[in-house]
């Protein structure tokens, strides 16, 4: 049985996690039980026997373009953390709770931009955007500019640091915090230590068995410390494209590459591994301490440098002759498994592998690239995105690789919103940026009504806009808009939109958005119960995942797999990057049964269009080609196989 971790986050709604738990704040995450553990505020760097800790505001203000020596990149995860503290400080305080969401929503749209906010034009610029009033703008020009924000210096100092500290607590966000301080006096992790030994949890509503099980647990396990951060793909390459730009500028150097988790495509990254290629009178090592997002190098030497950017995100940079670079990029990208297998097969053949290059004796035979290490091993070359040791090198020597699907190849987008609902720009406005962008068709999937934090469409209004699509498609030449919804699974598997609607529509994108905590027996059965709806296309984000901040929700996979498979539907990738859903190894699970794979932007603005690019690395990583993935077809191949769908 393929079954996702349980759920952690209490609560019904996607509305009561983001009030919970904002986003992700400092983009720090430990592995712990199979579930992500999610340590807020803080990023904690040691280095011999010092210790510091740095918040969003402890950096200093960005002068100069991003990368440029002796200046600070602010990038907008930095903004988005500082707002989602204060969010979290003023539902402490127990402050209006339409003044905690703008701060939790403004966070959302600022991480969700796919341009920097440092690159704008200041607050007027910032104003414009959906979800910014003027207010917000002005903080964010003043933290851009100063790299401070008074407002949130001054809720820092009104929120004793004990109580901030509690933050870090899986099950517990400010509502709860607040709970613990008014009604049990507890200011810290030893007086929440305190009231656990003593029973006195259960005074407090809310605090059932789980909760105080969680907490004990988490003290026990000291998971309020900081640990080795993980940080979602997006969120690193805000820091890895200038750091590359920064050290591609810098004399002598000829070539630079990411290579680790990221260059792997994982849908969250450790730690850059940077490798560079330079002149042998260049000296990259000691550029890289005038790099401004540069908080401490804690090693440096002539070829190696470890350090710490602001972010608490690790770097390290090898400097390697041009002969090894290609050993090198294999050996710094893995995995482990896949480079222990590697190994291995050298070894077979009377060969040494090493980041220096294939040995025979003390004769190098390759090195200089990948490709020639691969061909002197007897293989071909192995995209990065599949080197986890999960049958990729057996394939490589049987010939069997697929051809990896390319972002070049998708002709349509199957889940677009608009702002009829939650979405920021019209219907026609994100038609033209699809066509822009080369896609031939997309599908107008509004939310239904029931959603509660967006203005969902009931019936009526629904019906008004499949009229306004006929009208435009009349006006549209080489491309075409489906009529779709994306419509709410109820608690008891019903749809939000009744089935006379449903038959009406192109495309029917169903999905969970509320009551994440069922059991894996509810929430399976919920989720069969929606599947046997008429007209059902695409089980939309089908885990619920929100990368740091909700874990997938528990669901038996494999009787989802046949429902779909029977009902000829197709499972979706979500590419929001916090979604990723499904994630590399269930999109191949359900690929390998037979299942059409949909890649959607989820796109909620003009701009987020460009998130396919996150849902193709995902589906390369789950082994998919062109022919795996629905809108990779043309219009004419699509709609019979959406069609199929409608009994």
């Amino acid at each position: 049985m393929y079954s996702a971790a349980p759920a952690t986050v209490s609560g019904k709604t996607e509305r009561d996690s983001l009030q919970r738990t904002c986003a992700v704040r400092r983009n720090t995450y430990s592995r712990a039980r199979g579930s992500w553990v999610f340590l807020r505020h803080l990023t904690q760097v040691k280095h011999m026997n010092t210790e510091k800790r740095i918040g969003p505001t402890d950096l200093q203000p960005r002068r100069r373009e991003s990368g440029a020596e002796g200046s600070v990149s602010l990038h907008n995860e930095d903004v988005g953390a500082a707002f989602d503290e204060m969010a979290e400080l003023l539902s402490i305080q127990g402050e209006n709770v339409f003044r905690i969401r703008a701060y939790q929503r403004a966070a959302q749209i600022i991480r969700s931009l796919p341009r920097e906010l440092a690159e704008m034009h200041g607050a007027k610029e910032f104003d414009a955007l959906p979800g910014i009033g003027a207010d917000l703008a002005e903080k964010i020009e003043e933290f851009l500019h100063t790299g401070r924000l008074n407002a949130l210096e001054k809720l820092r100092r009104q929120v004793p640091q004990g109580v901030r500290e509690l933050l870090k607590l899986p099950a517990l966000g400010p509502v709860r915090v607040r709970a613990l301080l008014t009604e049990l006096k507890v200011h810290g992790i030893d007086d929440l230590r305190r009231v656990l030994a003593e029973g006195r949890l259960r005074e407090v509503k809310g605090f059932g068995p789980g909760i105080h099980a969680r907490l004990t647990q988490a003290l026990a396990e000291n998971q309020g410390a900081p640990s080795q951060q993980r940080v979602p793909f997006s969120v690193a390459t805000q820091y890895a494209t200038p750091l590359m730009k920064f050290l591609e500028s810098l004399q002598g150097v000829r070539r630079v590459e990411i290579a680790g988790s990221y260059r792997r495509g994982r849908d969250t990254v450790g730690d850059l591994d940077v490798l560079v290629s330079a002149a042998r009178d260049a000296r990259p090592i000691e550029g890289l301490r005038r790099y401004g997002d540069l908080r401490q190098l804690t090693v440096a030497g002539d070829t190696k440098a470890s350090g710490i950017l602001r972010t608490g995100l690790q770097v390290d940079v090898r400097v390697l002759e041009p002969e090894s670079f290609g050993a090198a990029l294999h050996y710094f990208t893995g995995s482990r498994e896949h480079n222990i297998h590697i190994r291995r097969r050298a070894q077979e053949r009377g060969y040494k592998l090493s980041e220096y290059g294939l040995f025979r004796g003390s004769e190098r035979i390759a090195g200089a690239t990948e490709e020639e290490l691969f061909t002197a091993l007897g293989l071909p070359w192995i995209p990065p995105e599949l080197r986890e040791d999960r049958g990729e090198i057996e394939a490589a020597e049987g010939g069997t690789l697929p051809k990896l699907i390319e972002t070049g190849e998708l002709r349509g987008d199957l889940h677009v919103h608009t702002n009829a609902s939650d979405g920021s720009d019209s219907m026609e406005a994100m038609v033209a940026a699809a066509r822009a962008r080369g896609l031939k068709y997309v599908a107008i999937t509004d939310h239904s009504k029931y959603v509660g934090v967006t203005h969902g469409l009931d019936a009526e209004r629904l019906a008004r806009q499949m009229e306004t699509i006929d009208k435009l498609n009349t006006t549209l030449h080489g491309f075409t808009v489906l009529k779709g919804a994306e419509v709410d699974i109820l608690r008891d598997g019903s749809l939000a939109l009744p089935d006379s609607v449903l038959r009406r529509l192109d495309v029917v994108i169903i999905a969970v958005h509320t009551r994440f905590d069922l059991s894996e027996a509810k929430q399976t059965a919920r989720v069969l119960r929606a599947l046997e709806r008429p007209g059902v296309s695409i089980l939309a984000h089908p885990f619920g995942r929100l990368l740091g901040e909700r874990v997938p929700f528990a669901l038996d996979f494999e009787r989802v797999l046949k429902a779909v498979r029977d009902r000829h539907c197709c499972l979706e990738i979500n590419a929001q990057p916090l979604r990723l859903d499904l994630d590399d190894q269930h999109a191949k699970i359900a690929s390998d049964h037979g299942i059409l794979l949909s890649i959607a932007s989820d796109a909620h603005s003009v701009d987020q269009l460009g998130f396919l690019e996150n849902g193709v690395r995902q589906a390369r990583r789950a082994w998919l080609t062109r022919k795996d993935v629905l809108n990779t077809r043309t219009l004419g191949e699509v709609r019979p196989l959406l069609r199929g769908t409608v009994r």
